[in-house]
């Protein structure tokens, strides 16, 4: 185990992807007092076969140790994964065949953190990449929404994200921004090879200077009345039109 403090996990799915792919990572595994049905047994048969700590809980001890978090009864305490930075990235793009990546920029929801990196991690995605500032943290409620996705695709934390984008293209992908009133529709851009795919803020959009690193910028189709779509919704169209161009 890491000399890290825990982080603490909770919810079904994110638990037991974690007890599946990487048990060396848990610590403790606490479940509620009088859930016995086969999804939390599941977990407990997992948690001891990997040699797991497994402790019940009443639900108002959970409530004082994770507030009014939808936790499902089910929660781990685990060591950080190893963060990512610069140098991870770089070294894992040039080690992939036309790498796609995802950047959010600005990105302050940790419900739409969750849902990008399980968006991510179903389209293949190498790599997520966040500012370290202004931006989700990946905590407990993102990893939640991730449904274990947190465990899958690293999370690559970066002091400055134009400067990383402008790396990045030096190693040979290509950016490209999504912006509601570019000129080009994303199906109109070549987003195979190695592409960066980065995605905005809501209301916000792209920060100027990220902005001005991408090679596109590329629109979603929108015929209605709101504005701009969550941002979620937005990675996922993007990411499953590189998909369908890549034939997959």
């Amino acid at each position: 185990m890491s000399s890290q403090r825990p982080e603490v996990v909770y919810g079904l799915h994110a638990v037991r992807a974690l007890l599946t792919r990487c048990p060396e990572r848990v610590a403790r595994v606490f479940l509620q007092q009088g859930r016995h049905d086969a999804r939390a047994d599941e977990i407990e048969r997992l948690a001891r076969a990997a040699g797991r700590v497994v402790e019940r809980m009443d639900a108002k001890q959970l409530r004082a140790r994770l507030g009014e978090a939808v936790h499902q009864g089910i929660v781990a305490e685990v060591a950080p994964l190893a963060a990512w930075g610069e140098e991870q990235l770089l070294a894992a793009v040039t080690k992939t065949a036309d790498p796609l990546v995802l950047a959010l920029d600005g990105v302050q929801d940790p419900h739409n953190l969750g849902a990008c990196l399980r968006t991510a991690d179903a389209c293949g995605v190498l790599a997520l990449i966040v500012p370290r500032d202004r931006a989700a943290p990946l905590n407990a409620t993102a990893r939640k929404v991730a449904a274990g996705a947190a465990e899958t695709t690293p999370v690559a934390t970066v002091t400055n994200l134009a400067r990383t984008l402008g790396l990045l293209k030096g190693a040979g992908l290509w950016i490209v921004g999504a912006d509601a009133d570019a000129p080009q529709p994303a199906h109109e851009i070549d987003l195979t090879g190695p592409r960066v795919l980065v995605m905005g803020a809501e209301g916000s959009g792209l920060r100027q200077l990220t902005r001005r690193h991408c090679d596109w910028l590329a629109r979603l189709p929108s015929l209605g009345a709101v504005e701009s779509l969550n941002v979620a919704v937005a990675t996922g169209m993007l990411l499953y039109e590189a998909l369908r161009q890549r034939g997959l």
